[in-house]
């Protein structure tokens, strides 16, 4: 592969390196606030597993259908499209919508057991990411679509939305919101899939763990549709600057593409988006301020040093996160 990306150094060229105090917003537990979120949230992505054995599915169901306490995450096994893959000693990467807000919910970690029909999720890492993939895919103003492509093709240029698992080569897992418009998100060409990189908090966990061991497992969406794309096989990055061309959005052109090749792809339908029942959206969901979450994970960081501390001050500021972060989506889309 032209330009092809084989270590971190070669990615953080191309990117950038990673704001120190990104980590901050990390926590290493459910607190009051990831509670809250699970309490509304009716759909959720997980990647189980590690190395060639990583798999993603969906869960949904009624605001609420996962829970816990500080200690770790409960998820029915019900709710699961593919309750098999929850599997005791599993690494675990998740993310979890709230009805109407752009920012999203993930939760990190492993299965330590799964007890009363339910797997049991230790919690290693908890925080809130930025909306910037919801809306450039236009998630939550979808209205429901009666029939989906059922070409894969088809269906793959129609995606507006994909939840990426990778894991490092220990078995740490962990799932990446990637959203663009239809035709932007993602192309199947020649038995292989591309999709680019954008904007979004600069964590690279996804392309960091793709060096460590390339094998990824995703769901592609076609907001309004209850059937997916569940897709999986290695994963390389490039900077190729006519594999990025094909993704310019805006006159924007992205710093990287990632290929997926050999690739495994299989259209269904998914219960748990069926029973979540997202579009059309009836309501905002409340008590969620993505915004002061922000800072209450930052000063919850159990690394409390001088920058934890000195962030958490300046955040506290009365609206000065909340128009940051409005600042960022709207100057930073692309």
């Amino acid at each position: 592969m032209k330009q092809g990306i084989d270590t971190f150094s070669a990615l953080q060229g191309i990117i950038g390196k990673t704001p120190s105090a990104i980590d901050l917003k990390v926590i290493d537990h459910l607190d009051e606030n990831a509670l809250r979120w699970l309490g509304v949230s009716p759909l959720m992505f997980a990647g189980f597993g590690d190395g060639a054995a990583l798999a993603v599915t969906l869960g949904g169901g009624k605001p609420g259908f996962a829970g816990g306490d500080p200690r770790g995450l409960r998820l029915p096994l019900a709710a699961l499209d593919d309750p098999a893959l929850a599997r005791p000693g599993a690494g675990f990467g998740s993310l979890f919508l709230a009805p109407g807000i752009g920012e999203t919910l993930r939760v990190n970690g492993r299965v330590a057991a799964i007890e009363d029909g339910a797997a049991v999720i230790a919690v290693e890492e908890c925080y809130v990411h930025c909306a910037k993939a919801l809306i450039r895919s236009g998630f939550w103003s979808a209205a429901p679509l009666a029939e989906a492509p059922d070409d894969p093709a088809a269906f793959v240029a129609a995606s507006c939305f994909m939840a990426l698992a990778t894991a490092d080569a220990r078995g740490h897992a962990d799932l990446s919101p990637k959203g663009d418009p239809a035709g932007s998100m993602a192309r199947l060409e020649d038995d292989a899939l591309w999709f680019a990189d954008r904007p979004g908090n600069r964590r690279v966990d996804s392309f960091r763990n793709i060096l460590d061991q390339p094998h990824v497992a995703a769901v592609l969406i076609v907001p309004g549709s209850s059937r997916v794309a569940i897709l999986g096989g290695p994963a390389r990055l490039t900077a190729d600057e006519e594999a990025r061309a094909r993704f310019a959005v805006r006159g924007k052109v992205p710093h990287l593409a990632v290929r997926i090749d050999p690739l495994a792809l299989d259209l269904r339908v998914s219960p748990a988006l069926e029973r979540a029942r997202l579009w059309p959206l009836e309501a905002t969901a409340q008590g969620i301020d993505p915004a002061k979450i922000f800072v209450a994970h930052v000063k919850a960081n159990r690394e409390r040093g001088m920058g934890a501390r000195l962030a958490g001050a300046v955040m506290s500021i009365p609206g000065l996160m909340r128009k940051g972060l409005d600042k960022d989506y709207k100057d930073n889309l692309y």
